[in-house]
């Protein structure tokens, strides 16, 4: 596996980034892969990375293998595992909240979607299938019987991933995800630049989150819901194309077969590598039928939200009345 003589355009068909990004890589990780310079056995660096690339671009370690000369399973599983332990290390630099002075734009960016003012990020969760974990295996299980994690994610306008929190088993509501995570305590610190996330009805009112109004009586309040309809969709977007361009994460690929663990280093890893095809404006290439609804069950009646009352709905109302009359 190397990408010697391969074209450009099949190296991001394959491994979803380019040859320079994928070489840039290899330098970043060379010091924590061990297994690159130890003796004749030895795995280059290159052939590890681009083995776990092409799994996260697959989900299939099965082909992996199969396209790694002299890759048996156990070893390309200590491949991978030592892939995401070495990366996950540089998540700050890949994963980033947007700093103050990256506010006016990002809120411009938001703003140009449906005109509601001062938006800094789009809010949601999505379900990544995995298999039944051996300890605590009814906290993974829906009412359905499928088992998976609940991924927290944060994205701006240009559907980069600024925030992913991948700890919490799928049973778990978005508003607790949300009151456990870094994101309160990041946009508590944001006050003075008047920033909102917006989410949907799942999450609870605060004062620095958007949601919609449940049951809207006024125009004003259909208006701001059509609003924040077309504003959210960003985040939407951004799940199904990392689910898109990373084919581990996505239904059709099946449930990943690690422990809870691995696999929110797997997510994480995921969300690090997909921020690097947004900053480097790489195509998704070749994947077919990968984007749309995930083929889980809705989580729609599943979610309900707080009750609007108190000062944090009341925030939301203001904005209402003044700008969506």
């Amino acid at each position: 596996m190397d990408m010697g003589t391969m074209a450009e355009r099949q190296i991001i068909a394959t491994y979803r980034l380019t040859r320079a990004t994928i070489q840039d890589l290899c330098v970043l990780l060379d010091p924590a892969l061990p297994l690159g310079n130890r003796n004749q056995h030895a795995i280059p660096t290159e052939v590890q990375v681009l083995s776990a690339l092409h799994f996260l671009a697959t989900g299939s370690f099965q082909v992996t293998v199969g396209m790694s000369a002299g890759f048996s399973q156990p070893m390309f599983i200590q491949v991978l595992t030592k892939f995401l332990n070495a990366f996950v290390q540089h998540l700050q630099s890949y994963v980033r909240f947007p700093q103050s002075t990256e506010l006016p734009a990002i809120k411009s960016d938001f703003y140009a979607f449906a005109n509601i003012s001062h938006v800094i990020g789009a809010i949601d969760g999505t379900h990544i299938a995995i298999i039944p974990p051996r300890v605590s295996e009814q906290v993974y299980r829906n009412r359905k019987n499928f088992h998976f994690m609940n991924i927290q994610l944060v994205c701006t306008a240009d559907q980069y991933i600024s925030h992913v929190n991948a700890m919490f088993p799928g049973s778990v509501h978005d508003s607790i995800v949300l009151r456990n995570s870094s994101v309160p305590q990041k946009m508590e610190q944001l006050q003075e630049d008047r920033g909102w996330i917006i989410g949907d009805s799942g999450y609870p009112n605060l004062r620095w989150l958007l949601t919609p109004v449940r049951n809207p009586r006024t125009d004003a309040e259909r208006n701001y819901n059509e609003a924040h309809g077309r504003t959210r969709r960003v985040i939407e977007r951004t799940i199904g194309l990392l689910k898109a361009r990373f084919r581990c994460l996505h239904i059709s690929g099946g449930s990943l077969a690690y422990g809870p663990d691995k696999v929110c280093r797997i997510v994480v890893a995921s969300c690090m590598l997909y921020n690097v095809a947004v900053r480097h404006s790489i195509p998704l290439l070749e994947v077919e039928g990968a984007i749309g609804p995930d083929q889980l069950p809705q989580r729609g009646e599943e979610r309900d939200g707080e009750d609007e009352e108190g000062e944090d709905a009341n925030s939301k109302n203001q904005m209402i009345q003044l700008y969506f009359q």
